[in-house]
């Protein structure tokens, strides 16, 4: 019978998200995540075959994270496209409220976590949930009567973007988010969006 596994996968991902919060992407090494886990360093090639495959499930983790929370939100709302919008905007605050760790690897972006070296496969899945938020978003701006480029460039501005750009500014500062920040996302996506 084999012994089970000491550590985990999400174990080691847990304390890549950490490294990565801590100094960039840079900071994610095969042997600080398993020095972070108390595990040998062989424990890591267990489950990544190298560094660019630890990048890319950490990255790939976190941001799908991210977007099934998204989806949800963007998707729900009683088929209330103008509430659905705002509990969006508000969403992005939440989550980046409830996971600053995994909210500062998203805002450092693929490509800090190798992208371009990535197998086919971490190219396809990152690709694939992509698609799904742009066109949940097409879809929005359409159920919101907004067509056309500068249609989904509203909407991407108004549901991404700018709640985004909120995030960064306290995150990047080391502030945390403010008591009023989802209000904010709100305001600033029913200004954008329902003219």
């Amino acid at each position: 019978m084999a012994r089970p596994a000491r550590f985990t996968t999400e174990q080691f991902l847990d304390a890549a998200v950490r490294k990565a919060a801590e100094g960039g992407s840079a900071a994610v090494t095969m042997s600080a995540v398993a020095s972070a886990v108390g595990a040998p360093s062989g424990s890591v090639y267990h489950r990544f075959t190298g560094r660019t495959e630890l990048l890319a499930e950490t990255w790939l983790r976190t941001v799908t994270d991210f977007q099934e929370g998204y989806l949800a939100v963007l998707n729900e709302a009683d088929s209330d496209a103008r509430r659905a919008a705002r509990m969006a905007a508000r969403h992005v605050i939440a989550w980046s409220r409830a996971h600053p760790e995994r909210a500062t690897v998203l805002l450092y972006g693929a490509e800090a976590f190798d992208r371009a070296h990535w197998s086919p496969e971490h190219r396809g899945r990152a690709e694939a949930g992509n698609r799904r938020v742009f066109a949940a978003l097409a879809a929005h701006a359409t159920a919101l009567g907004l067509d056309g480029p500068e249609g989904a460039d509203r909407v991407a501005l108004a549901l991404v973007d700018l709640p985004l750009a909120l995030v960064r500014r306290h995150l990047r500062a080391g502030t945390g988010l403010p008591a009023h920040a989802e209000d904010l996302a709100e305001q600033g996506a029913s200004a954008l969006l329902f003219r």
